[in-house]
């Protein structure tokens, strides 16, 4: 029987039961996705010896050979069924994180540091011996189930297994909030960013902001083909290894996932300068403050002294400009921001006139409320491109289009095909969409505030006076009459 997303999903959700009401999901979400990744390592593991033994007829050796040339290397101790045969044992957590350990020297080119952040044997996060050692046999009970078989053979389609992870990632987000937004970008804003910078194939994709990957897997599914190469950084050690793991569950096995920095220790770097992209992509930190201003004036990379530092409580320039500064000379460019960069000035007003001057922006696209977990402010979504052959700049107001859920506001299918119909076709559409001339954006002082460029103004319905008096008369007269048969009832109850 082959292995549906819809199994892994199931099964895994269900195996969270295991940590609810004991730690939020923003800790145990680790824990799940480790567990996934070793699953994930020990099937694709067995299935291959399976075939290598049946192949070379149990020649230990030639297998041995062969395993080595795999995509990863497994010892037999490091295997989930090794870890479930010992899931009894006083020092269970000491048991897997030596299995993890093992796997990352045995792996070292690939995997090295990819469960620096995850302890099974943390007394303050998983209780004392007993406690944690029951949570964690429920836990690998729960990934024994007989339905969630992650060998090759066994899934159904290519990106069962990483389309789950992001599932997953997904809804971790959601159950955090706030924290959410630091390691997850809402499904439907990767799809429409990626569709926006449309990578080719033979492009380097890159996000300086890359969270758990899911803008930059995006972007790549937009190839084709398996012809890019996919480049990130991101800050939190943690949400780092989620992006590799990622990765390598999205067969997209060379992808270069620096831990660092982006603005303090960019770590991209080719002949002692930023290295250079087709396309960059990012949802960076909102307004993001103590990023390194002070550091900025000093930047041996020069990305800020074309242009002017931005204020040391707000970073969004920042990212913008390290990202400009790392676009090829045919790059294009999309990153998510809240809409003070549209309009604050001092600085923030500096930057923005010279980078229309420059003619690098491309659209500005408001987004409706609500889309991002953690805030509840709109966004927009900022289309930078170098070697533009005009010098206008494309206004669209999707901000009022958007399904209302629960938590949060969703964009449908038909949402982001209006979006992308708006862009490519770059005309005018009625309390929509603008093309504003350079013109027009210098008679606003470069101001980018959409309302001054996107007409949304509804004229109120006229009010008909002499009809609603005649209304309100009726209504009086109803009351009247109610009235009367109120005071008829209560004479005849004698009250």
């Amino acid at each position: 029987m082959k292995t549906t997303q819809e199994v892994i999903n199931n099964v895994v959700w269900k195996a969270c039961d295991t940590f609810r009401g004991t730690m939020d999901s923003s800790q145990y979400k680790d824990y799940i996705l480790s567990m996934l990744f070793v699953k994930y390592l020990s099937d694709f593991y067995k299935e291959k010896l399976d075939q290598l033994h049946e192949k070379y007829n149990d020649d230990n050796e030639r297998i041995q050979r062969a395993l080595q040339r795999e995509k990863f290397v497994l010892d037999e101790s490091c295997t989930f069924e090794y870890l479930l045969k010992h899931k009894e044992a006083p020092n269970l957590g000491e048991i897997i994180n030596k299995a993890l350990e093992r796997i990352e020297e045995d792996n070292h080119e690939k995997l090295e540091g990819i469960f620096r952040n995850v302890d099974f044997n943390d007394r303050k996060v998983l209780g004392d011996t007993k406690e944690r050692n029951s949570i964690l046999k429920h836990l690998l009970e729960d990934f024994s189930d007989s339905r969630l078989d992650l060998s090759p053979s066994k899934l159904l389609g290519n990106d069962i297994i990483g389309d789950s992870y992001e599932y997953l990632i997904a809804h971790f987000a959601s159950d955090a909030g706030k924290k959410g937004g630091e390691f997850f970008t809402p499904s439907e804003v990767s799809t429409l960013l990626a569709k926006l910078v449309q990578a080719k194939e033979g492009d380097r994709i890159y996000d300086p902001t890359c969270g758990s990957g899911s803008l930059l897997i995006k972007a790549s599914q937009e190839v084709g083909s398996k012809n890019f190469a996919i480049y990130g950084q991101e800050k939190n050690g943690q949400t780092q290894a989620l992006c590799r793991m990622n990765m390598y569950l999205h067969e997209i096995n060379d992808a270069k996932i620096e831990w660092g920095d982006t603005i303090r220790n960019p770590l991209h770097i080719e002949e002692n300068r930023l290295m250079k992209f087709d396309v960059v992509v990012a949802n960076p930190p909102f307004s993001l403050d103590k990023w390194g201003a002070d550091f900025a004036e000093h930047d041996s990379f020069k990305r800020f002294s074309d242009y002017s530092i931005p204020p040391a409580s707000k970073g969004d320039y920042a990212f913008v400009l390290h990202m400009i500064k790392s676009l090829n000379e045919n790059g294009r460019m999309g990153v998510v921001l809240p809409h003070g960069v549209l309009f604050r000035g001092a600085s923030e007003g500096r930057i923005r006139e010279k980078l229309i001057t420059e003619n690098l922006l491309d659209a500005i696209i408001g987004l409706p409320a609500n889309l991002f977990f953690g805030t509840s402010i709109p966004a927009c979504i900022l289309v930078f491109k170098k070697n533009r052959v005009t010098n206008d700049i494309l206004f669209i107001d999707a901000s009022r289009e958007f399904d209302k859920g629960k938590k949060q506001n969703n964009l449908n299918d038909a949402h982001m095909a209006k979006i992308l119909e708006a862009y490519q076709a770059r005309k005018e559409v009625d309390k929509y969409a603008h093309v504003a001339t350079l013109a027009e954006i210098q008679e606003n002082d470069y101001n980018l505030n959409i309302p001054r460029y996107v007409d949304t103004f509804e004229e109120e319905v006229k009010v008909d006076i002499e009809a609603t008096k005649k209304n309100i008369e009726m209504i009086e007269q109803e009351l009247l009459h109610v009235k009367t048969k109120m005071d008829t009832f209560l004479k005849e109850l004698g009250l």
